[in-house]
């Protein structure tokens, strides 16, 4: 690992936030976690290279595999989609300018990434920056987040909207179906764009010729067996673990859900947030996304230097923590309940 020397204004800021309350207000965070904004250009470059080299050497091999053993192909096709994910967290991070200095570079990348995880890359920034600008605001709902009714709204559906949402919820939707669903259809179309402008059809019209014309010369030189024993494998896999973080981070119990009046957006991001924490080779494949309380806090900070402010900053690293066996308990939960402030089960709601 390439550790980054702490300036003195990092350090002042290390002294500042161990000194304030523990009450502190979510705000005051913003401006302590600005001074990890920097990146650097040599660890940018090494962390995409690490990721992007074993990707494509991955993909190498399992295409060798096929002559050997299908299944074979397919468990390294698997094995790759660690290295999708990752690719798709570094692009993660060149849309909210997180990655290089140079936004102009970091979105470049970005759109070169969004083709390999099908993800055309300004269509998802604008709605991801949606997500960051209203997570936890029940009056904001419905761009870049898992639709989340109160107790309320779902007992006042009717019987039809009710069995809806419930097969909207069922895991084997929200996890195998819908991320495949997500990545190799819905993203074809700026859908939630439509109107806002042509550069958005550009995105998605650009990254589907170059999706076209990948999958066509894989086709044109080795049939259908790559694009299923590989491709298909390592896309549908990376999708679903990727859906699986994203519901984790925002999906627990004890999160935080607020009507317009009563939202605010540094106390969501803290509260709503929730600090993922995973074995090290899994945080390794995910580029520290779960220390998503703190990267909601300041979107700027690039992942590698996530761990940093971990270290410095005690307090955070022990807000919000949820283990890996107490993520999958959080599937169960599908409604927000005002009165208790939590997310609970339909069985629970029937108690209520």
């Amino acid at each position: 690992m390439i550790q980054e020397p702490i300036s003195t204004q990092e350090s002042a800021a290390v002294a500042r936030a161990q000194a304030a309350p523990a009450h502190q207000d979510p705000r005051a965070w913003v401006g302590i976690l600005a001074n990890y904004r920097k990146p650097s250009q040599l660890r940018s470059t090494v962390e995409l290279l690490i990721t992007l080299v074993p990707f494509v050497t991955l993909w190498g091999l399992a295409w060798w595999a096929l002559s050997v053993s299908p299944l074979l192909a397919v468990g390294l096709a698997v094995l790759n989609s660690g290295f999708l994910l990752r690719l798709f967290a570094i692009q993660h991070d060149c849309g909210h300018g997180a990655f290089f200095e140079n936004r102009a570079l970091s979105d470049w990348v970005g759109r070169v990434l969004g083709v390999l995880t099908l993800t055309p890359y300004d269509v998802w920034r604008r709605t991801h920056s949606a997500h960051h600008a209203s997570a936890g605001n029940l009056d904001k709902r419905g761009m870049g987040d898992v639709l989340t009714l109160t107790v309320t709204e779902y007992r006042e559906r009717s019987l039809f909207g009710r069995l809806r949402y419930r097969l909207y919820r069922n895991p084997l939707i929200l996890f195998v179906f819908g991320p495949s669903y997500l990545f190799l259809l819905e993203n074809r179309l700026p859908l939630g764009l439509m109107r806002s402008g042509g550069r958005y059809w550009v995105s998605a019209m650009a990254t589907n010729a170059a999706l076209v014309m990948g999958l066509g010369a894989i086709l044109f030189t080795g049939g259908p067996a790559p694009i299923l024993a590989i491709f298909l494998p390592t896309t549908m896999v990376a999708a679903s673990i990727g859906v699986w973080l994203f519901y984790v981070q925002h999906q627990f119990e004890e999160t935080s859900w607020d009507h317009d009046p009563n939202w605010q957006l540094q106390d969501a991001a803290l509260h709503g947030s929730s600090h993922y924490v995973l074995p090290t080779v899994l945080q390794w494949f995910t580029a520290n996304i779960g220390v998503h309380h703190v990267h909601h806090l300041q979107s700027r900070v690039p992942f590698y230097r996530l761990p940093e402010i971990l270290r410095d900053h005690p307090r955070l690293n022990e807000a919000q923590r949820l283990t890996l066996g107490e993520s999958f308990r959080c599937v169960r939960l599908q409604l927000w309940d005002s009165r208790s402030r939590r997310l609970v089960s339909f069985a629970e709601a029937r108690t209520l």
